[in-house]
């Protein structure tokens, strides 16, 4: 299995809820059911806004909470653990998502022309500027044509990049099969020839008298 860094672990919850969270998730990993007013306690936050950053985390299935009613106060507190298992199958998702993003990009950069305005107010593709007349809506400059190779080379890195950090995974997780012992063949046991009993001759039968 993949090991999580905790490097991996900030990235996938910086993508999916925020930089703010981290604090939190670092308070949180290697926890079990914390109670969102401790968490609150720690973090030096509102409980409002604590409870706004765990159910950020929570809709991606990086938390699981329990409740149990406050016997004096009558009121349900939720106790929350963080869900180190997850953000495996999430950084996988998300590559995936984010490969296909790329590989649509790549394809519209390809097949189209853009232009720019020259203090780089905005980026248009053909039919878009020549309805603005190739004038930037920003500040009212010429668009100009816009030599995308440059781009193209980046997005190709960065999906190439992308496809042999799955390709290194996939290949710490399949096991690798230990060729060192060669299996021996099973023997196949000798035949043995059975050898028939001759058949006793039969004598006939006597006639009575």
């Amino acid at each position: 299995m993949m090991r999580i860094t905790n490097k991996i672990i900030e990235g996938v919850v910086s993508e999916v809820a925020g930089e703010e969270v981290i604090p939190l998730v670092k308070y949180l990993k290697d926890k079990k059911n914390i109670s969102e007013f401790k968490i609150a306690q720690v973090l030096k936050s509102e409980v409002n806004a604590t409870r706004n950053m765990l159910y950020r985390l929570y809709h991606s299935n990086l938390v699981s909470f329990i409740r149990k009613k406050d016997k004096k106060k009558g009121w349900y507190i939720y106790y929350w653990t963080f869900n180190t298992k997850s953000v495996g199958f999430l950084m996988s998702s998300l590559r995936k998502k984010r490969l296909e993003n790329l590989r649509e990009r790549l394809k519209r950069e390809n097949n189209g022309n853009f232009y720019v305005c020259p203090d780089q107010c905005m980026r248009l593709d053909f039919e878009q500027a020549s309805n603005f007349e190739f004038k930037c809506l920003e500040c009212g400059k010429l668009l100009e044509y816009d030599n995308n190779q440059g781009t193209i080379e980046d997005i190709q890195k960065e999906i190439s990049n992308l496809e042999k950090e799955a390709r290194i995974v996939v290949e710490k997780n399949v096991p690798q099969r230990n060729n060192s012992k060669k299996l021996k063949k099973p023997r196949k046991k000798k035949q043995t020839k059975k050898i028939k009993k001759a058949k006793k001759p039969i004598s006939p039968k006597r006639k009575k008298k």
